[in-house]
């Protein structure tokens, strides 16, 4: 059975990738290519629609495909834990499936992966992340998704250390960790996650190089369980069995700051 996809946003940087592994993938072919402002409508037909379009799109093209009762697989950023718990009652009641990928990446699904692992022995923990000066807005959606697990991952012991936040200077907080955005060129994707404690401190490290050798693989992975998926999906480490599971990785409940909701980041790519 052929399942037929429709992309929106598919002649984006991300789209244009993602449509070029459906295009190459049997079982696979290309229903519908929107373009951010095109009527959502096109969609109709479609057995699953993929979304890489933008922030204030994507919330319209999850509700299109979840009115349609289509299965959407969402690869656009910017979707926090607070914004997507507002979308499981809509998937529930629809019967359909909603997979949020905050970045096709295999190796930074792990470099998440091993920092909410980490998160526990240490005190102080902040992510410095980079990509290219055409990325308008801020942090990544990568760096929230980050945040929000070392948050869930420290549930029973507090919030990181993060002194003088006050001051502008010292990021954006996400679920207690700071996070401090570059836009520069010559670079294309980079996170870094710095952990510190007495006397030493962890850093981990994840570059992307190539983003379209570097998603392929991640891609694939997320067509093969979208179609049939059921309720809300966060993370390509849903689809993993890599052996590091930390406290809050289905994403049941948004992760909080002294009883206030998680800020929701803007953002349009990993």
């Amino acid at each position: 059975m052929t399942t037929r996809v429709a992309i929106v946003g598919g002649s984006g940087k991300l789209g244009s990738i993602i449509r070029h592994v459906v295009e190459a993938e049997a079982g696979y072919e290309v229903h519908a290519v929107l373009g951010s402002r095109d009527e959502l409508s096109a969609i109709e037909g479609a057995d699953l629609v993929i979304d890489a379009s933008t922030p204030a799109v994507s919330i319209d093209v999850v509700r299109a495909a979840i009115e349609r009762r289509v299965n959407v697989l969402v690869g656009t950023s910017g979707w926090s834990a607070e914004r997507i718990a507002l979308v499981r009652p809509l998937v529930a009641a629809a019967g359909t499936g909603a997979v949020f990928i905050p970045n096709f990446s295999l190796g930074s699904v792990l470099g998440t992966a091993l920092s909410a692992a980490a998160a526990p022995f240490f005190a102080s923990i902040e992510i410095v992340e980079a990509h290219r000066e055409t990325k308008v807005d801020s942090p990544s959606g990568t760096a929230v998704r980050t945040a929000e697990l070392i948050a869930a991952a420290r549930e029973s012991i507090g919030p990181v250390a993060s002194p003088h936040v006050d001051q502008r200077a010292r990021g954006q907080q996400v679920a207690s960790v700071p996070i401090h955005s570059l836009r520069r060129p010559g670079v294309i994707a980079r996170q870094e996650v710095v952990l510190s404690g007495p006397g030493e401190s962890l850093t981990l490290t994840h570059d992307t190089v190539d983003p379209a050798l570097a998603y392929a693989p991640g891609i694939r992975l997320a067509l093969a369980h979208a179609r049939e998926a059921r309720g809300v999906i966060v993370g390509l480490d849903a689809f993993l069995d890599i052996g590091l599971r930390s406290p809050g990785t289905d994403d049941e409940e948004p992760v909080r700051e002294d009883g206030v909701p998680g800020q929701v980041a803007r953002a349009t790519s990993a």
